[in-house]
């Protein structure tokens, strides 16, 4: 376990602040002077002074003895400045190594950030209460052993034997718990990942019709860690082993010879009331200090130490992926280097042809038949079902092929007419029908095959990558997923995550951009006539964007796109304008002519690309 990149870090700080370590250790060393006199000053009282008739000597050898354990305490307070000299620059330094690894990848998950500086955190917490206990601890078990050799040699057998076997067996363990607590925390850091990416993707697992997939997913991940936590527990378990050799076997030891060496004069009363004065008051407990708390302290210490150690470096680095230097996707979107994480041993959610049976469509929109026609009527929309209503008698309808751009304020209701035309959404009143078919009346596998929505957030689960591209068209050959991969722009991505069959370990090394374009091959490929994109390339810069919007209004189909910026208005056949819960559709020329609302925002959109080319 000392060979561990986490102990490596933590040894090479504590040698930078070595002299208030030192003299920290010297107030340890004046600590250790009661324990050794405990025993020592017990038998003189019984022997000199109880036994013989001389009470006064032995309540004075006894005052002696609180005397000494009053001066251990003025030691263990002066202490603390020199524990604090020690951890707070170690503190520091950590807290520079997430810094500089943060400044190394700027686009860094502002969460596993948040979780570094916690396990700072907890690394300095540690590694103060260690040191401050196991100085008392480490002290007292090596007083009362020189306390034992001096008051009574042959007792020493008796306790060393037994003390020695429970430290063999303290020291086979460390390495397995340290495995089993890693375990645990990586068990831990998967489930927070499966849930987190199932959360922020939820409408994208909502309109792909695989909640079942990412459920099992989720209780997967979930019943790994309950394993996990109960093999370390099962592990901790054989500590209280530790504590029965070490700590009860040398006391019953002496008791058993106790009768024997007082036969033959090899021990006084006053020394076997001494012995269990060491045995009772000082080994005994420091047995039970290092083997329980201290040996899940520490056990926590070396995980997280070597966490920080894995997960950060001590100076700003180059960022590589996979041996090569990122270079931005051709989304114009950042990544930021892998984080070690658990490798997820869930497979791929099932895709929702697969999920019902049918024979997987033609991929890249090659629909049969023509592409439906999408009614709204009489929408009536209100979150709960009751309260202001969002959308209120909204009527409009896309024709079959056209490609419509949807603006407005914000909360006039675009994402909730997105989740509502993907079916993911059931209209408080009124329908919304695509090819005279309701997509909320179906189940989520048949409704996705009709229509498929990107939203915001997009839905990246750990395996190949091809399994993540070809998610809602597993029949699509290799030249139909090269062909959709350059087509939006994303080779120079999926080339640097290592083609097609590459593994994707830890979705979260993915930058929003980077998701979002993954997300739009995968749409891309899919058998729905319709697609609806709700700011589905909000983390795309312009040039990407244009790329990726003429692509789907080129592919077989309906296109309906929840404008992020002007461009996507002027490229639409027709633009519906959302205003107070109702709606205005017509050409962009023609909007502005007839709404003074869609001119202050095709200016607003206007000025602000303006300002920022200037």
């Amino acid at each position: 376990m000392s060979g561990s990149p986490g102990w490596g870090l933590l040894f090479r700080q504590l040698a930078v602040t070595r002299a208030p370590l030192l003299r920290l250790l010297a107030w340890s060393g004046v600590e250790a002077l009661p324990p050794l006199l405990s025993g020592l000053l017990v038998s003189a009282a019984v022997d000199q002074g109880f036994l013989v008739g001389r009470p006064g000597v032995g309540v004075t050898w006894l005052a002696g003895f609180g005397a000494a354990m009053a001066f251990r305490a003025y030691a263990a307070r002066a202490g603390f400045p020199h524990l604090a000299g020690v951890v707070e620059p170690l503190r520091d330094a950590l807290v520079e190594r997430v810094v500089h690894s943060a400044l190394a990848r700027p686009s860094a998950d502002p969460a596993e950030v948040a979780r570094l500086t916690e396990q700072v955190e907890s690394a300095r917490q540690l590694t103060a209460t260690l040191l401050r206990t196991l100085r008392g601890v480490g002290v007292t078990l090596a007083a009362a052993l020189v306390g034992l050799a001096l008051l009574s040699p042959a007792v020493l057998p008796l306790v060393l034997l037994p003390l020695l076997a429970a430290g063999l067996l303290f020291a086979r363990l460390l390495r397995p718990l340290v495995a089993r607590r890693r375990a645990v925390v990586l068990a831990e850091e998967r489930l927070a990942a499966e849930a987190d990416r199932a959360l922020h993707g939820l409408r994208d697992v909502q309109a792909t019709g695989t909640q079942e997939r990412v459920t099992e997913a989720l209780t997967d991940a979930a019943r790994a860690s309950a394993a996990a936590s109960r093999a370390l527990g099962r592990a901790s378990a054989l500590r209280a082993l530790v504590v029965a050799l070490g700590g009860r076997l040398p006391v019953l030891a002496v008791l058993a010879a106790a009768p024997w060496l007082l036969s033959r004069d090899a021990l006084t009363p006053g020394e076997l009331l001494g012995v269990a004065t060491y045995l009772l008051q000082q080994l005994d407990p420091a047995v039970r200090t290092l083997a329980g708390t201290v040996g899940g302290w520490l056990l926590g210490l070396a995980v997280v130490l070597d966490r920080l150690a894995g997960t950060t470096s001590d100076a700003p680095v180059a960022t590589t992926v996979g041996g090569v230097r990122p270079s931005a996707a051709g989304a114009g979107a950042q990544t930021h280097a892998p984080l070690p994480s658990a490798e997820s041993t869930a497979g791929p959610p099932a895709t929702p042809a697969a999920a019902a049976g049918a024979p997987p469509a033609p991929p890249g929109g090659a629909v049969a038949g023509r592409a439906p026609e999408v009614r709204i009527s009489g929408l009536r929309y209100g979150h709960g079902g009751a309260g202001a209503a969002v959308l209120e008698g909204l009527e409009a309808g896309f024709g079959a092929g056209e490609h419509v751009a949807v603006v407005g304020v914000s909360g006039a209701g675009k994402s909730t007419l997105a989740g509502l035309l993907a079916g993911v959404l059931a209209p408080t009143d009124g329908a919304v029908t695509v090819g005279g078919v309701r997509p909320a009346g179906l189940a989520g596998a048949e409704r996705a095959r009709l229509v498929a929505l990107v939203p915001q957030e997009a839905y990246v689960f750990p395996g190949p990558l091809r399994d993540n591209l070809s998610w809602l068209a597993p029949g699509a050959t290799d030249d139909q997923l090269a062909d959709a991969v350059a087509t939006l722009g994303a080779g120079q991505l999926v080339a640097r995550l290592g083609g097609p069959d590459a593994v994707l370990r830890d979705p979260g090394v993915l930058s929003g951009g980077e998701r979002q374009l993954l997300a739009l091959v995968r749409t891309y490929l899919s058998p729905a006539p319709v697609v609806v994109l709700d700011e589905a390339t909000c983390h795309l810069d312009a040039g990407a964007e244009e790329r990726v919007e003429r692509a789907f209004a080129a592919r077989p189909g309906t296109l309906v796109v929840v404008a992020h910026r002007i461009s996507s208005a002027l490229r639409a056949d027709r633009v519906l304008l959302l205003d107070g819960g109702r709606g205005l559709l017509a050409r962009h020329g023609d909007l502005q002519v007839l709404s003074p609302l869609y001119r202050e925002l095709a200016g607003h959109w206007l000025g602000s690309t303006a300002g920022h080319a200037s």
